[in-house]
């Protein structure tokens, strides 16, 4: 009895000391409060006070797992997450019961599934496509479907490398990003296409010009396939890229050529190109020192400024121009931006996408440049209606970073991601194990290329480049669904011996 006794008076003494503790601490914070001139809240209700900024830091959280419906939440709803985790655990992605999108919402994509489609036995896989007829390296793409671009620096080591192991299983191409070639992304042995930004990173000299000699060493790699300028991307349409300086290490800043903790921020445009005759200039150039394919990608803000760009296309010559258009919605991305510019600026991709078509196919340069789309696609609709559209390529960023393990937290500029994809901290690095992530990275592509084939199928075409704008149907504000080739009639395009021609092969 005397040790019960002796242990409730040590309990209590403890709790006694808790309170007391609580007390000072809330003492504290109400000083504290009072006396700050930041915070009007904090100021006149003390301690309280602290607390709207805790529900306001955790109702993100609350809203995503607890509240919001399947397909109710921004940028990606809880469907489009879990269709891309079932299917990059390689699960079957078959549902039961019905549909559980409300397909009344404008603007709903509706495949029209064909009335006798093809045979299983007729039913046939993507056939690879030529980029760059006139480049002395064309590169044959093998798939429909790739990696968008996304920094190293922007996203972490094992990020990268899981990335670049997966696309090689799953044969498709990674894009660098705008951050330069790192050893990352030739671990795993996939096709490169490295991005040439503004900043010109890991092809630049000393004072920021872009170097042929660096140019030569990068197009030397035989996994860099091709190039792309990035002009714009639609998380920032007008300004350049951004990697705060607490991300910058040695090593990224070795491989962009800057500084050790130095903010790594682009200029808004390539300071060398001010004209459409600039760009083309440019184009031809480093399509010379590399020997490989060199493209564009630019979110749009206006399509009617391009017309001056393909009549002066027109004018010099189909070798003049670009062997491929990226075209970025203005729906945002994985960079860092300000909240104006991935908001309110640029044009979302579904319009962008079709006017490039249609002002490429009224120049007849239909076989000459390929069109690349890319902006909020993660699911085979999104990406079949893309090709419907007149696309010949698409990628997507976020949809392979929720194949690694994205919870779509919105840290991805804060250097604290809990998954280990945007951050440099090594013990939040050590959750994402890139031999597990690698296979759901290729399992990812394949499902979406699979299915992206299923629906071609289904509509009654062999493989999905022969899906036009009268296999998908749009719901209307007054609910009725209309062929979006009614709404935006296709450019007749070239005869077949112009293509042959312009492809080099006849």
């Amino acid at each position: 009895m005397g040790l019960a006794g002796t242990a409730l008076e040590y309990l209590a003494l403890l709790f006694v000391l808790l309170i007391a503790l609580a007390v000072a601490v809330a003492v504290i914070f109400f000083i504290v409060d009072r006396t700050q001139t930041e915070d009007a809240i904090r100021r006149n209700y003390p301690v309280i006070g602290r607390f709207r900024g805790l529900f306001t830091e955790l109702g993100e959280f609350f809203r995503q797992y607890f509240f919001a419906m399947d397909r109710e939440e921004m940028p990606f709803n809880r469907a489009q997450r879990n269709w891309v985790y079932s299917s990059s655990k390689g699960a079957g992605n078959t549902v039961a019961f019905g549909s559980t999108r409300n397909i009344q919402v404008p603007g709903t994509p509706i495949f029209v599934n064909a009335v006798f489609p093809p045979l299983d036995d007729q039913y046939a896989a993507t056939a690879p496509m030529t980029i760059g007829p006139f480049a002395r390296e064309p590169f044959k793409a093998p798939s429909i479907f790739n990696i968008s671009g996304m920094s190293y620096g922007a996203l972490s080591e094992p990020a990268v490398r899981a990335l670049s192991r997966g696309a090689k299983k799953a044969g498709i191409w990674m894009n660098t990003g705008e951050g330069g070639l790192s050893p990352f992304h030739l671990e795993g042995g996939c096709d490169v296409v490295f991005q040439i930004g503004t900043a010109k990173f890991g092809v630049r000299d000393e004072d920021g010009i872009l170097s042929d000699d660096k140019l030569r060493a990068v197009a030397a790699r035989p996994q860099v396939k091709m190039f792309e300028i990035k002009l714009s991307q639609g998380a920032k349409p007008g300004k350049g890229g951004i990697l705060p300086g607490s991300k910058v290490s040695k090593e990224i800043a070795e491989i962009r050529g800057i500084r050790v903790g130095q903010d790594a921020i682009s200029p808004n445009r390539h300071t060398e190109v001010d004209t459409f005759a600039d760009l083309l200039d440019l184009i031809h150039h480093i399509r010379e020192v590399t020997g490989k394919p060199v493209g564009i990608k630019t979110c749009l803000g206006s399509a009617d400024p391009r017309v001056e760009f393909f009549e002066l296309i027109q004018e010099r010559g189909p070798r003049s121009a670009p062997d491929f258009i990226t075209i970025d919605g203005g729906e945002g991305g994985t960079g860092a931006a300000p909240m104006p510019l991935i908001d309110l600026v640029g044009m979302p991709l579904r319009e962008a996408l079709i006017r490039m078509v249609d002002i490429r196919d009224r120049f007849d340069l239909h076989e000459r440049i390929r069109i690349v789309a890319s902006g909020k696609m993660v699911t085979p609709g999104d990406v079949a209606r893309a090709i419907c559209c007149g696309a010949d390529f698409v990628t997507s960023a976020r949809g392979f970073m929720f194949s690694l393990g994205c919870i779509q937290a919105m840290k991805c500029n804060r250097n604290t991601c809990p998954t280990g994809i945007t951050t440099h901290n090594r013990d939040l690095q050590k959750g994402l194990v890139v031999e597990r992530k690698e296979d759901k990275v290729a399992n990812y592509a394949r499902s979406i290329i699979n299915e992206v084939e299923t629906i071609a199928h289904s509509v009654g075409v062999a493989e999905p480049r022969m899906m036009r704008r009268r296999h998908v149907r749009v719901v209307m504000d007054d609910g009725r669904s209309v062929q979006l080739n009614e709404i935006n009639p296709s450019i007749k395009r070239k005869t077949p011996d112009k293509e042959r021609m312009l492809r080099g092969d006849g």
